[in-house]
């Protein structure tokens, strides 16, 4: 592992290489970078050497048999970490579809034209309508800009239909392939949660072993950071330091449960403990209702304990 990675507190390793080592009967082990105890009183010096010597102290600490002295991440198999790719590669297409609409409408801003929307299927053709306040056609460069930049949109349009067509055929095949597969049928049956949420909750944490809720709420980096020193207390928020995909994902699964699953327990917990607040208190509660949500789910699909309330989508 690169020295860099570790200065930074990160933990890379790449499944080739674990089972390239693990083949040649080389024991391997990844440690959780936050996991990892350091001294609180005073500034701590961070080097390359200190920051090895630390980790191999912890390692071999683990290895006497301390289990508490850091926590392992546990290395998901090849399979797994390519049945990932899709919906990964999903996000980030729709990242640049969102980069270039946007690229074009700034342009259009330039010359005062308001109200063209790239996404629609008679694009090329409003485009050509277009006229600048003062009534005359788009300027040659701009216009050709403009085109280029849809050819760019239309390939990517494109390659998120396939993905999209490939993750709905998957969830609607008669007999699951996998584990996982199993695990996407049954979330979608779930009023509130759609194909590609289901398909990022498996795949970036059902699909790993927890050995329960607390861990795999640690892992979604949904987990509270209280600071505690002397007679001073207070709440620092949720860690953030996990999964940021699955996290994001249960941020927004969380406001669709509410509003989609009102007569679940979850939801009454939620407007309860709300009681009419609004501001901080509100972003709060909902972290806390997709950590509650994410462990629930994970209940559901693992030992089939549908969440409590909750309302199966009509066949």
């Amino acid at each position: 592992m690169p020295k860099s990675k570790l200065a930074r507190g990160r933990c890379l390793i790449v499944v080739g290489t674990e089972g390239w080592l693990k083949a040649r009967g080389i024991e391997v082990h990844v440690i959780q970078p936050s996991s990892v105890p350091v001294e609180r009183k005073k500034r701590r010096a961070k080097s390359d050497n200190i920051d090895v010597e630390l980790l191999l102290r912890t390692l071999l600490a683990w290895l006497r048999g301390e289990p508490r002295v850091c926590s392992m991440v546990p290395i998901p198999d090849e399979a797994a970490e390519d049945a990932r790719r899709p919906s990964r590669e999903r996000d980030e297409l729709v990242r640049e579809r969102i980069s270039l609409t946007n690229r074009i409408e700034a342009v259009l801003t330039t010359l005062g034209i308001d109200g063209f929307n790239p996404l629609r299927k008679d694009r090329r053709e409003r485009l050509e309508m277009l006229r600048t306040p003062f009534g005359q056609p788009l300027p040659k460069h701009a216009k050709a800009k403009i085109v280029r930049s849809l050819d760019r949109l239309e390939l990517v349009m494109a390659q998120i239909t396939t993905l999209e067509n490939q993750r709905d055929a998957a969830v609607l095949a008669q007999d699951a392939p996998d584990e996982a597969a199993r695990m996407v049928q049954a979330l979608v049956l779930l009023r509130a949660i759609g194909a590609q949420s289901a398909t990022v909750l498996v795949y970036e944490a059902f699909v790993r072993h927890f050995s329960n809720g607390k861990a795999l709420g640690s892992y979604a980096g949904l987990t509270g950071t209280p600071f505690t020193s002397g007679g001073a207390e207070r709440e620092q928020g949720i860690s953030k330091s996990g999964n940021q995909r699955l996290r994001a994902t249960m941020g927004e699964l969380a406001w669709r449960w509410v509003r989609y699953q009102p007569d679940s327990a979850l939801s009454q917990w939620f407007r309860e403990r709300l009681a009419g607040a609004k501001g901080r208190m509100k972003k709060i509660l909902i972290v806390a209702l997709a950590r509650k949500l994410l462990i629930a789910l994970w209940r559901y699909v693992t030992h089939g304990v549908i969440p409590e309330g909750a309302v199966l989508k009509p066949v």
